[in-house]
């Protein structure tokens, strides 16, 4: 590696390190202290708990690890072990305050920087390429959405706010599916630098022709199903689906209300319409299945969303996203929380597939069929809990990012996971049939 490739990789990393700070310190300074340390929702920590952790794995992974530097505080990484402590229990443990949080964070920041200088990145597989200072302001910014999710579960008046998304515009009108063609294409990758373990290695994978939709199901085509019935009709639902359909009185997705003959959302304590063109948001797997279902569609398998997004038939070759290899820019995506919501179905044009596929990238995080499972020849990088503990058929993939996505946690190969009952992330889906048998 050469000087001046190693003075990129710094910069890059001192960038993106830079970025993620800049976004927690706008989600916690947003809010009194006493919104701080209270908990929303018993499905998300207080915000005070995200804060203290960024700043305990930054000291594990690049103080400790990196750079050898002695334990800053040892006596509290039980405390922020997401694996130690359900997110329902962290309100009662003996947490830094806001004041001493932000101390520490800043503390360990401030230490990184300092070495960074002076560290090597290359020679061993934590630092080749950055990928520990990378994979750090992953871990942020993955955080950055965690506590935006918070945001959207807290009461009260509004706290955030953001321009809303550019008007939808095209050349002509959008075709309601795309054919992605049957043969091989390259999924997963060997070679883009910060890509996270569950994403390698890249290997060929077989895809029969199907069809996808051009953009994400918009709430006016969720609110079809809903007045047909959708939601009293079991035939449409999986057993474990209905049972929490039942359970639970669900009949919309979260935070919709029916009021004077309308749909009302709310959404970062503003109360409003629903707009019909927009990608529905804050659905489960189930919800987007049952749709999928009395739509006489499905959802498309993650080998489908991947190969729809990144290949390139003319080329013979998967991009990293759909517009190309560049990086993000605000024409190609709705990311970076420039935006409190998704963009109108059809927006971005400039960020559409090879085929035509548009908005795969933000907006909303995609759910597709498959299971969470390990990629042939995966290898646990740098710790198991981050990916393998995962895998199994408990979880379901999403693929794509929401507009709460920073990019450097989103690429054509980014892999997210949750619960098939979860609604209070930013997750939308689109569909997809099978191609007739020529």
């Amino acid at each position: 590696m050469t000087g001046q490739d190693t003075e990129a990789l710094r910069l890059r990393a001192v960038t993106a390190l830079t970025a993620a700070r800049e976004r927690t310190a706008l989600l916690t300074s947003c809010v009194e202290d006493s919104e701080l340390t209270a908990q929303h929702s018993p499905l998300m920590s207080p915000l005070v708990w995200d804060l203290a952790h960024i700043g305990n794995q930054e000291e594990q992974w690049l103080w400790r690890a990196v750079a050898g530097g002695e334990a800053l505080r040892p006596e509290i990484d039980s405390l922020y072990d997401a694996f130690e402590h359900p997110r329902a229990t962290r309100p009662s443990l003996p947490l830094l305050a806001p004041a001493e949080a932000r101390a520490y964070a800043a503390d360990v920041r401030g230490r990184v920087l300092d070495v960074l200088g002076d560290t090597r990145l290359e020679g061993r597989p934590l630092v080749d390429a950055g990928f520990a200072f990378g994979m750090i302001a992953q871990h942020e910014q993955q955080h950055d959405e965690t506590m935006l999710i918070t945001h959207q579960l807290r009461k009260g008046p509004a706290a955030l706010s953001a321009p809303p998304p550019p008007a939808a515009h095209s050349s002509g009108p959008v075709a309601g599916e795309v054919l992605v063609p049957g043969g091989p294409f390259t999924m997963g990758t060997s070679d883009e630098p910060w890509a996270l373990d569950n994403e390698r290695p890249a290997h060929t994978r077989i895809v029969p022709a199907f069809f996808v939709d051009t953009v994400p199901v918009t709430n006016g085509a969720y609110q079809a199903f809903m007045a047909d019935g959708g939601y009293r009709e079991e035939r449409w639902w999986r057993p474990e689906g209905w049972a929490q359909i039942r359970e639970h009185a669900i009949e919309a997705p979260l935070f919709w209300r029916h009021d004077g003959g309308r749909w009302l959302r709310r959404r970062f304590g503003v109360t409003e319409p629903v707009p019909a063109d927009e990608p529905v948001l804050h659905v489960s797997w189930y919800e987007a299945d049952a749709y999928a279902r009395w739509a006489g569609r499905r959802l498309p398998t993650e080998a489908e969303w991947e190969k729809a997004a990144r290949h390139d038939p003319a080329a013979g070759r998967s991009r990293r996203y759909p517009w190309g290899d560049a990086d993000p820019e605000p024409v190609h995506a709705n990311l970076g929380q420039r935006h409190l919501g998704p963009a109108p179905a059809g927006s971005y044009p400039e960020g559409a597939s090879p085929l035509g596929v548009r908005q795969l990238i933000g907006d909303v995080w995609e759910w597709t069929a498959s299971d969470f499972l390990p990629y042939p020849g995966f290898r646990a990088f740098p710790y198991k809990e981050y990916s393998e503990v995962f895998f199994g058929p408990a979880h379901k993939v999403l693929r794509g990012g929401s507009f709460a996505v920073d990019p450097v946690a989103c690429r054509g190969t980014f892999r997210n996971w949750d619960l098939p009952v979860r609604r209070q992330i930013f997750s939308g889906f689109r569909t997809a049939r099978d191609a007739e048998p020529v």
